[in-house]
């Protein structure tokens, strides 16, 4: 790959240094062509490896990048760019652990290089270390405020740290510094959309498209505004220009089954929408969507196995309940559909639950025993406990979690989620509060909303959601929490207007 020829002399000396300026400007093609060229004319290969191989990555070709990564040895002038380039080849490929290593590795070389710290963030963020992560992309922009991936990463933690509102100005910031940035142009006009502000977000998505003719996440944007305004054939000839490259992308099959029900394909709804159920078990959404299509086609007895056992849950969505109900009055199974028709009617507020993990208790165990620290065999194991009752079990295994990764706020919610199974509503609470200083989202919101009112603390609860919603003001759960804590303080004038902008905006289930 990297062969090295007899030296004739006339190697470019400057191409390291040329391929270096178009790397700065993420332009790999124009990164690569000088070092090809240089390579054929006897440069040694260990000098080109660092800046090749992130050339190849620049340009999406993971396979070649590995090849040249680890081909050999990197020059010393180079051996810091060299190990930061297979840690994100190992980060893209999903090997944690391997990036790790090869970060720290860099950082050895040169710890105070911005891009290093903001590759470390996102790392640290893949890993569940969210307050490391923060810290990381702090440091990434104290080190360089006008890099622009620095300003994007601390852009998208503070998204899911604080909020949409929060974070535009860290997008603005960055487009200030690159204004034609692709990934910059790409989370700024998605947080946009998410606030509402969609006529903002097309104009952004047009410069996005401008910039980089065919971006398919533009496409995504300006099909996902197309549905919302229920234009669906022009929301699915968007869509369609995509091709094949959003076809893994959870959200963009989501909308994919959306369009085809809307235009009464609900043979291709299905495909969608027990697609994305295969891909995520847990997406109760994407399971409700399911049987709901499985309904419109007469398939009850399929819809009802889409619906299994997450029908029988605590925390169910009463039309969930509903649709699996009316499948099973079409199965004739009259007492199923009458228990199941009756807990739909009383909607209410839903509890704060796990889903089922899928797996019996002994086999998270074993996982678990073998490396206890680790998130990825801990938070299966107890969730699993959880799930059997053995709620001191599962406390003493989640404060174990959360001692040995602090900065995860998953490991503070499953902490606070073995307690309120123990009915310590208040020390759940403690719990889910310390989770939000790290990672305020809507998982965190509706803990700290259920644990508040089972310890009949409904006005804070309803506090608590307004300010989620000022800085989230288009989450439909979001409003759907605080119609039902106005109606539970006896506001009823108030909940009546926020159930009115959720029937106007489509988001109440027919």
């Amino acid at each position: 790959m990297l062969a090295a020829v007899p030296v004739r002399g006339d190697a470019p000396p400057d191409a390291v240094a040329k391929a270096r300026a178009a790397l700065a400007k993420g332009d790999g093609i124009a990164a690569e062509v000088p070092l090809r060229l240089a390579l054929r004319n006897g440069l040694a290969p260990d000098a080109a490896r660092a800046e090749l191989g992130e050339a190849l990555l620049l340009q999406g070709n993971r396979r070649e990048a590995r090849e040249v990564l680890f081909g050999g040895e990197f020059a010393p002038e180079s051996a810091g760019r060299g190990w930061q380039m297979r840690g994100r080849l190992e980060l893209a490929e999903g090997r944690l652990a391997q990036a790790g290593q090869a970060f720290d590795q860099s950082y050895r070389i040169d710890p105070e290089k911005a891009s290093l710290w903001t590759d470390i963030g996102r790392l640290r963020f893949l890993g569940g270390e969210h307050a490391q992560a923060i810290e990381a992309a702090e440091r990434a922009v104290r080190l360089d405020p006008k890099d622009p991936r620095a300003l994007e990463l601390r852009g998208l933690l503070i998204r899911e740290q604080f909020g949409l509102q929060s974070a535009l100005p860290w997008f603005e910031a960055g487009l200030r510094v690159a204004p034609n940035d692709i990934g910059l142009l790409a989370e700024y006009a998605a947080t946009l959309g998410d606030l509402g502000q969609y006529r903002a977000m097309l104009i952004v998505c047009r410069k996005l498209a401008k910039v980089d003719p065919g971006n398919v996440r533009a496409l995504y944007l300006q099909a996902v505004l197309a549905a919302r305004a229920g234009q669906t054939t022009l929301a699915r000839t968007i869509l369609q220009k995509t091709g094949a490259a959003l076809r893994d992308m959870p959200s963009a099959v989501m909308l994919n089954g959306i369009l085809e029900y809307r235009a009464g394909n609900a043979n291709l709804a299905v495909e969608h929408f027990d697609r994305l159920v295969r891909m995520q078990p847990d997406n109760l959404q994407a399971r409700m969507m399911l049987v709901r299509a499985l309904r419109t086609r007469k398939l009850d007895r399929q819809a009802v196995e889409a619906a299994g056992v997450w029908a029988n849950l605590d925390l169910a969505p009463p039309y969930l309940l509903q649709l699996t109900g009316e499948a099973y009055q079409g199965l004739g199974r009259k007492a199923e559909a009458a228990a199941l028709l009756e807990r739909a009617g009383n909607e209410g507020q839903q509890p704060s639950a796990f889903l089922p993990t899928g797996q019996p208790l002994g086999v998270w165990a074993i996982g678990y025993q073998e490396a206890p620290n680790l998130a990825s065999n801990a938070v299966p194991y107890i969730r699993a406990l959880i799930e059997a009752g053995e709620d001191r079990q599962a406390i003493a295994v989640a404060d174990r979690l959360k001692l040995a990764n602090p900065g995860a706020a998953e490991a503070w919610l499953l902490a606070g989620d073995a307690r309120l199974i123990g009915n310590d509503a208040l020390g759940a609470l403690d719990q889910y509060g310390r989770a939000a200083l790290i990672r305020f989202n809507l998982p965190t919101l509706q803990r700290i909303d259920h644990a508040m009112r089972l310890l009949g603390r409904d006005a804070d609860a309803n506090g608590v959601v307004a300010r989620y919603l000022r800085q989230n003001p288009g989450s439909p759960q979001a409003l759907k929490l605080l119609a039902n804590g106005r109606a539970a303080v006896g506001d009823m004038a108030g909940a009546q207007r926020i159930e009115a902008v959720l029937s106007a905006r489509g988001l109440r289930n027919p």
